[in-house]
């Protein structure tokens, strides 16, 4: 699957990156400044010795009088305590995370077979990462890490090595479980958190294998919550965390972690232009992880619930230029035919009208709310039903029709 975002997995390809050497320029200032000191110096003992006039004349008979040199010694100011303090404390918990959390990531190699006529062989074609969540050796990581591989190998943070089935996928939420083999003091799992309470501004630590690299740790903050990433067949996956900490390719998989170590997504996706982190990165948020990744283990697959329609957000050049009776909401253009919503009464567009250059169905109920959660954009209609409702529950729909506020029950259904 290739997200349209610069997906991490999408760049595994090859296992390796070059580290830069000291660029040329920065050897040349620190020589300049080592060079001047010299010249500096003899300038001023140059100043100090007598010029040839200031030797002759009648003070020539007197005594020389040597001046005492003053040496001004410049004492260090060191920082206060309370300032080293913090710093080492801060020090400490990010070596906890690391010593605690880093054993249960590990390093996914995808093997592909090559074609018969070249001998059928297994090739690298990729690397992730992932995280061991229990005892019994299952592993998360992305269904784009996996979804094309023959074979798949894990490495463990101790060199470890052993190959893993996979056991399930999920391209909707970009998710899957592989499951290792191997003895039970061998595999310690990270602990699950929650994404309900996350703060714009906290801690987002991530761990995996950049370019690779096993064992690597970066941290920033969470810069965004909210954020929908594109999926399977049109749909977005809700509530993604964006955040600054350090994610490239290889990293896809491995998990995003709070200032106490636990797990708070999926490393999944990066924006960028030149294929390497450029402080945009994406992660599934551990709500729908905890949601998902129990089926893929039982079943192989995840059903997502669905209401069966198109839509788009209601805005106030929307509500102008089709004058309608709501100042926000999603407006249903098309319904599923044999669908959840067409099968409860609700009602798409009707007919076709210029909006903006573009042609819009106008004429549809507008969803206004869903079991009393106010629904303000598309977003928050998509979010709901991914994260709090299953394949056959009843929902109650808020609708807006022909100015007449309604409630319809919907049961969901699920995706194709």
């Amino acid at each position: 699957m290739q997200i349209v975002l610069a997906e991490v997995a999408g760049l595994l390809k090859g296992n390796g990156g070059a580290v830069q050497k000291a660029k040329r320029g920065s050897v040349l200032g620190g020589r300049r400044v080592i060079l001047v000191l010299p010249l500096l110096l003899c300038a001023a003992l140059s100043a100090c010795v007598p010029s040839p006039g200031e030797l002759s004349g009648p003070s020539q008979s007197q005594p020389t009088q040597t001046a005492t040199p003053i040496v001004v010694v410049a004492t260090p100011t060191g920082l206060p305590p309370s300032v080293i303090a913090e710093a080492t404390a801060e020090e400490l918990v990010l070596v906890g995370i690391y010593e605690r959390v880093n054993p249960a990531v590990v390093n996914i190699q995808i093997l592909g077979a090559a074609p018969v006529s070249l001998g059928g062989d297994l090739f690298p074609e990729g690397e992730g990462s992932g995280f061991i969540i229990d005892k019994e050796g299952h592993i998360v990581t992305n269904n784009h890490v996996v979804e094309s591989a023959d074979e798949v190998q894990v490495t463990l943070y101790d060199g470890t090595m052993a190959e893993a089935r996979v056991l399930g996928t999920d391209p909707y939420s970009d998710l899957a479980v592989i499951k290792v083999d191997l003895p039970v003091q061998a595999l310690r799992p990270v602990s699950l958190g929650s994404s309900d309470s996350l703060k714009v501004g906290q801690w987002a630590v991530a761990i995996g294998n950049p370019f690779g690299l096993e064992g690597t740790m970066t941290r920033g903050i969470i810069s965004a919550l909210g954020r929908t990433l594109p999926a399977e067949s049109l749909f977005t996956i809700p509530e993604v965390i964006q955040t600054d900490a350090a994610i490239n390719p290889g990293n896809s998989g491995g998990p995003l972690l709070d200032a106490q170590g636990l797990v708070i997504g999926v490393n999944t996706a990066i924006r960028t232009t030149t294929g390497a982190n450029s402080g945009v990165g994406f992660a599934v948020p551990v709500n729908l992880v905890k949601k998902v990744i129990p089926h893929l283990i039982d079943e192989g697959r995840y059903d997502h619930p669905q209401i069966g329609i198109r839509g788009t957000t209601v805005t106030p050049s929307l509500v102008e230029g089709l004058d309608l009776p709501v100042s926000a909401g999603v407006l249903i253009s098309e319904v599923t035919p044999g669908g959840p919503a067409e099968k409860a009464g609700i009602r798409g567009g009707s007919r076709e009208v210029s909006f903006q250059g573009r042609m819009v169905r106008a004429g549809g109920d507008i969803i206004t709310s869903i079991d009393g959660v106010r629904t303000v954009q598309f977003e928050d209609l998509l979010s709901y039903i991914v994260m709090q409702t299953e394949v056959g529950q009843e929902v109650a729909v808020g609708i807006v029709r022909d100015g007449e506020e309604l409630v319809v029950k919907v049961v969901l259904g699920p995706r194709p």
